[in-house]
């Protein structure tokens, strides 16, 4: 398996993977605007030509947020999503943004267990977050400077 760049020849792969993992895929125009658009970073994992899963990221302000992260179910268990997370995290602090965060469905149990993992803490819950169905999201950052934590104190 290899992580690359996803460019434009990718997007009909990645929004096949959308289509197959989330409830509310992200189109191909909005893969297209993504891939794109320098203020996103999107990689693939690839193995005998064919796209495993996919993660993004946008960046703004000193801050980076992952926008998606899919594994085909499949492809699922075997550090796919993980390969993709630690090429996020490592855009992320390339470009010097001082924290990684993220929602996750609260009933995602694995990508909690992921990001947990890769070093991210609970940050609390927004509510109805998710839409088919709806559910909760749980937000996890990842931050890169020791002691600073952007709003204060939880």
């Amino acid at each position: 398996m290899e992580i690359v760049r996803a460019g434009a020849d990718f997007v009909p792969a990645l929004a096949a993977l959308e289509r197959a993992c989330f409830s509310a895929p992200w189109s191909e125009r909005l893969l297209r605007d993504a891939v794109e658009n320098p203020d996103y970073a999107l990689f693939a994992a690839v193995e005998g030509g064919r796209v495993l899963g996919y993660g993004g990221e946008m960046f703004a302000a000193g801050e980076s947020g992952v926008t998606n992260l899919a594994v085909f179910p499949e492809y699922r268990g075997r550090g796919v999503g993980a390969a993709l997370l630690d090429a996020l995290i490592r855009e992320a602090k390339a470009r010097g943004a001082a924290f990684l965060t993220l929602e996750v469905r609260v009933s995602n149990a694995a990508a909690r267990r992921l990001y947990a993992r890769a070093g991210f803490s609970f940050q609390g819950v927004r509510p109805r977050y998710y839409d088919a169905p709806e559910e909760d999201a749980a937000i996890y950052t990842l931050y890169f400077q020791p002691g600073e934590r952007p709003g204060g104190e939880e």
